[in-house]
């Protein structure tokens, strides 16, 4: 598959030629494979089964899905979210916080949340419920989620402090697996951003490296007008570090010094 033919399947997608440029090689590769399972030589005769078989489109909508992802992602912010962002809402007198994470892929990030809302808590007298909304369209990666099961490539940027509390070696140690406490109130869900959102009033969303940066202007704003409206006033949106707003709004101002988060008004 040539790039002029994978730019024919992104378009019938509406996806983004600039957001899967640097990954489309492996992408390539599964679509590719995909194509001669099901008996299609050529693109031409690909794309017309597209049109004509919803089975077929959503799989192949899977097989473009990317998971890339590591726990502590962008190290400075995590930590500039631990010491400045998290202690203002935990600061805030209330019984429940509602976490979502919006395309979660293989669930690095969610337990990296979890992780350091569990290290910031020691130091309140009084910690707020956690309520953990995961959400992907791809079932293999929810799957893998729910295992907690990682190579060590994955925790590259986990210190042997956290390593040594929150995992735990597994089978020949060449993998490990985060501890039962840490996989506890967390509910892994499929979800289609482009879908009616799963819930609403979210204190905290993080919306990073998905559909702002895989989708065309169209998609992304669709998307995006959803993730927004379930978030609550006052709330947190969290962005990929090199991801922009599809448009502009009054709803939301940026939280300094990152460009990419933002809060919500107040309503």
């Amino acid at each position: 598959m040539n790039d002029q033919e994978f730019r024919q399947l992104l378009n019938r997608y509406e996806f983004s030629w600039t957001g899967y440029r640097k990954v489309r090689k492996g992408v390539k590769k599964r679509i590719h494979r995909y194509m001669k399972s099901i008996e299609c030589s050529n693109m031409a005769s690909f794309l017309a089964e597209l049109d004509k078989n919803d089975e077929i489109r959503h799989q192949c909508e899977l097989l473009m899905t990317v998971s890339i992802s590591r726990f502590f992602r962008d190290r400075g912010f995590w930590q500039g979210f631990k010491e400045n962002i998290l202690p203002e809402i935990m600061d805030v007198d209330r019984e429940k916080i509602k976490f979502w994470s919006a395309g979660c892929a293989c669930g690095e990030e969610v337990y990296s949340f979890k992780i350091i809302w569990n290290l910031l808590g020691h130091s309140y007298l009084h910690v707020p419920d956690l309520e953990v909304l995961a959400t992907d369209i791809n079932p293999i990666y929810l799957d893998r989620a729910r295992s907690g099961i990682y190579p060590p490539s994955s925790l590259k940027e986990v210190t042997k402090e956290i390593r040594s509390r929150y995992f735990k070696q597994k089978g020949s140690k060449q993998l490990f697996e985060v501890k039962a406490s840490l996989k506890k109130g967390i509910t892994w869900t499929n979800h289609h951003l482009l879908s009616d959102p799963p819930g609403s009033d979210f204190d905290i969303i993080f919306l990073r490296n998905n559909v702002l940066t895989y989708y065309e202007d169209q998609l992304k704003k669709r998307a995006f007008s959803n993730v927004l409206e379930s978030l609550a006033p006052c709330g947190i949106l969290v962005l990929g570090s090199h991801e922009t707003l599809p448009f502009e709004t009054k709803d939301i101002t940026g939280v300094a010094p990152y460009p990419f988060v933002f809060k919500k008004a107040k309503g």
